[in-house]
């Protein structure tokens, strides 16, 4: 027997409107009715009756303003189907050309499908698709997806679609997990080995110096930027932990010896790090910045003696934590704006250890010294890296 639920009921003008719902086998399935909007009822199928009632809420604050999406309108045949929105887009905005040939490639792999399909268990497992079905790098999954969502926003900002359930996905949706990788093949340790993908530094960089996002209206608000932009670069260069930066005194930096001794370490080692000619120009031009109050640093002083501005100086554990959580979400939110969603800050320290062993001639033992790694097993993941230097050693 089904189940029939009322969803919603209200007058208007005298004529009342009804959305119904109801269970069938395990789907949900909605009928929407406006006999002065629709030509017909119009029927929906839902996985789930709160994804239904989402979609359905959403559908019907537009039919209360007498809006009509394209999707529901039978004059209008031609925008049903993610092909239609597709070749709609490109006909009408200029875009670039990856989004071009990614859009293009979308089309040809699901092109048939509804508009009404595209909900967030649709954004879920397309995704997962990507990942265990076709293998592809999580760059380029952040590829397909940032130009599939710049679609839906326009389609939707058109009343073509209702929403645009690809903004909904998760930080780090495109990050292999364990269950991702029994199905694609790939290995996954429990280490994460996320480094810099084609031109993502450039970007980060760009969003450091205030340019703005191409979909946003003004560039990210960034207090203090010239010591974030200082704290990134140092972190690249030296392989230091966040913690170990912000908490720096100026006593601790030699320009003169081009080092950094840190005397609070996570291992609880004191460890001297070398300066490259890079690190000397950025703290160089981080001080005078500092002196002369320009890049956001008008309001610190190197207060206390402390090189940053974050940090009061006090060692309580809960501060540091506190203020290490507060630092790292704020450099996500700068990736983020930049469009490098599943890169975490601890990441620039396996991006400058891996840019050791292919840059340099220093040995393992040599590189441990600066990176503060007590553990040599750690560092053995990074022996691939070398592959060639070996290669010309053997006879």
């Amino acid at each position: 027997m089904k189940r029939i639920i009322t969803y919603r009921t209200w007058t208007r003008a005298g004529e009342t409107h009804v959305a119904t719902k109801r269970k069938r086998g395990d789907k949900w399935e909605f009928v929407v009715r406006r006999k002065a909007l629709l030509e017909r009822p119009y029927y929906l199928t839902f996985d789930s009756e709160k994804e239904g009632d989402a979609y359905v809420g959403k559908l019907e604050a537009l039919l209360d303003h007498g809006i009509v999406p394209e999707e529901l309108s039978i004059k209008k045949p031609n925008a049903k189907l993610v092909k239609d929105l597709i070749k709609n887009y490109l006909a009408t905005i200029s875009i670039k050309d990856n989004d071009h040939k990614l859009l293009v490639l979308i089309s040809a792999l699901m092109g048939e499908k509804r508009l009404t399909e595209l909900n967030y268990d649709w954004a879920e497992k397309w995704v997962q698709d990507m990942k265990r079905i076709r293998g592809l790098k999580p760059g380029t999954i952040r590829h397909y997806v940032g130009a599939m969502a710049r679609c839906m926003d326009w389609g939707k900002r058109k009343n073509l679609v209702l929403d645009s359930p690809l903004r909904d996905l998760p930080r780090g949706y495109a990050s292999y997990t364990n269950a991702d990788a029994l199905y694609s093949g790939k290995i996954v340790d429990g280490v994460r080995d996320r480094r810099f993908e084609v031109c993502e530094e450039e970007k980060i960089r760009a969003v450091l110096k205030g340019e703005k996002r191409e979909d946003r209206q003004r560039p990210h608000k960034l207090p203090y930027r010239g010591a974030l932009e200082c704290v990134f670069d140092l972190a690249i260069e030296t392989a230091m932990r966040l913690r170990e930066m912000y908490t720096l005194h100026l006593n601790q930096v030699s320009l003169d010896t081009h080092t950094i001794f840190l005397d609070k370490t996570k291992n609880g080692s004191k460890r001297q790090v070398p300066l490259s000619s890079v690190a000397i120009a950025v703290l160089e031009r981080y001080f005078s910045q500092v002196i002369n109050g320009e890049n956001g640093m008008d309001q610190f002083k190197h207060e206390g003696g402390r090189l940053f501005p974050w940090w009061d100086g006090d060692f309580d554990p809960k501060i540091l934590n506190q203020t290490t959580s507060r630092l790292s979400k704020q450099y996500s939110r700068i990736f983020g704006t930049a469009h490098c969603d599943d890169l975490r800050f601890h990441d620039l320290r396996h991006e400058a250890t891996s840019r050791f062993f292919e840059r340099t001639e220093m040995s393992d033992l040599e590189i441990a010294k600066i990176t503060g790694h007590s553990d040599s097993r750690i560092l053995a993941r990074y022996a691939n890296l070398r592959a060639s230097n070996l290669a010309r050693k053997l006879w």
